[in-house]
């Protein structure tokens, strides 16, 4: 079994689909439906709600929005921030190191759902 990608359900796939195309640098294909960025290792879907209710419906009952915490792995946090918040993306945390080694800022999508972006920290890497 091979994980091969995340579908977040969304009232508005335009907006949606904006911002992880913003978030990625990555090409959305598809429309105010569905949509789909092909990401290094995996994909990320985006569908609307009432397609999902149409397709199963009773599925979109008790379902709420910003449930999610997607995570991606960068090459240097502070810079990805440093981006994001010049494109007036709302920062939720600031780069901050883990005990562990990772350094993480996380965002949050139209949604409300939690995106941690991390990088692995140069002296982690033994640099």
């Amino acid at each position: 079994m091979r994980l091969n990608s995340v579908c977040l359900v969304t009232r508005n796939v335009p907006r949606l689909r904006a911002f992880y195309a913003l978030l990625t640098q990555a090409e959305a294909e598809g429309d105010d439906l569905f949509a789909a960025l092909a990401l290094d290792g995996m994909g990320l879907c985006l569908f609307a709600a009432d397609g999902m209710e149409s397709m199963v419906p009773g599925s979109m009952a008790g379902a709420g929005a910003g449930n999610a915490v997607l995570e991606f792995w960068v090459d240097d946090a502070d810079a990805e921030c440093a981006r994001l918040k010049e494109l007036g993306v709302p920062i939720v945390k600031l780069p901050t190191t883990q005990p562990w080694g990772l350094r993480s800022v996380w965002l949050r999508d139209p949604d409300g759902n939690i995106v941690n972006l991390f990088a692995q920290e140069a002296a982690a890497q033994g640099e």
